[in-house]
């Protein structure tokens, strides 16, 4: 099910709840000395800058390092940046990181719904709030886990937890390679007539896998992203069967000129056409499959998709190939 759109002010409620109120106010009249002669024994929860008002309106924020440089006597509004950056209504922790970096600030000041100073967002929970972004940016992207929390997990679990988590897949993987070879040995007497159809056996089997690969991925990561799957599966389909044809085409006169032999080279074009749009089709089903029964088809997709893939290509190569070339 794709996601539902996010409200326009969802990140200005997060960054306005993060913020404190507990900082050090003070007007633009008062002085340098007075300030911090009122500072001296009070608690504050961030006092790297001092938020200056005029009848609850934020004038501007005064850093404490020039708070502590100045003359006793100079007054606030002498001292103080003019221009703080306030979070605007709608905007992103990122877009509110980027102006405070662009205007060298430390901290993301928060008004209310009428314009009167409501607080300060330290630089620390910025950085923290843009961290957790990152990781499920990243997350998304890698397409292997859907939350930063289960991102994290999967990451930095021990040595014992990513082998239960693996290691059952590539088992399945090696019967899989266990199979191929029987499959392969079946078809001895004939590759024994034509050896050479041998050769091509890696190309086949390397180009389905690149294939499906590539589905897997775009797949995976449309699904951790809550894409409508459907418009992204018929797409990669007939991606697949394109890219398979000019697979076909592309290799034909390669294999023809470099071993003279046309049946051959038909033979392995057509085996290319056809697994390389097999290749998509079992991607496009076993992440989903996987998914649906409560795993991470990141795990499981890979091996069991290259497997299925590996016997699906050798299998229509030999049917292909055999009857054409022998």
């Amino acid at each position: 099910m794709k996601a539902p759109p996010e409200s326009p002010n969802r990140f200005t409620e997060q960054l306005s709840a993060a913020a404190t109120a507990n900082v050090p106010v003070f007007l633009p009249t008062d002085s340098a000395g007075q300030v911090r002669e009122s500072m001296v024994g009070r608690s504050y929860d961030q006092v790297d800058e001092i938020a200056v008002t005029e009848d609850r309106r934020l004038v501007g924020l005064l850093r404490l390092d020039k708070l502590l440089k100045a003359a006793p006597d100079s007054s606030l509004s002498d001292l103080l940046t003019p221009r703080p950056v306030v979070l605007e209504p709608g905007e992103t922790e990122e877009a509110a990181a980027w102006r405070l970096a662009r205007e060298r600030q430390a901290n993301l000041a928060i008004t209310d719904g009428n314009g009167n100073f409501a607080g300060l967002v330290p630089a620390h929970e910025l950085i923290g709030r843009l961290l957790t972004n990152h990781d499920e940016d990243v997350a998304r992207l890698g397409g292997y886990l859907a939350s930063t929390n289960s991102a994290r997990l999967a990451a930095e679990e021990p040595i014992r937890r990513r082998l239960r988590h693996r290691l059952p897949w590539l088992l399945v993987g090696l019967v899989g390679a266990m199979l191929s070879a029987i499959l392969i040995g079946s078809f001895e007497a004939e590759l024994d007539t034509k050896v050479l159809l041998a050769f091509f056996v890696p190309a086949v089997v390397y180009m389905a896998d690149a294939v499906g690969t590539q589905t897997e991925t775009l797949l995976i990561r449309g699904m951790s992203a809550n894409i409508d799957m459907k418009k992204v599966v018929r797409r990669e389909m007939a991606t697949g069967v394109i890219m398979g044809f000019l697979v076909g085409v592309a290799f034909y006169p390669f294999a023809l000129f470099g071993w003279g032999d046309q049946k051959v080279a038909l033979a392995v074009a057509l085996a290319l056409f056809a697994s390389c749009a097999m290749a998509t089709s079992v991607a496009t089903v076993l992440p989903r499959v996987i998914a649906h029964f409560g795993s991470d088809p990141a795990f499981g997709a890979g091996p069991l998709a290259t497997i299925v893939q590996d016997l699906l290509s050798i299998g229509v190569y030999l049917a292909i190939a055999i009857p054409i070339a022998t």
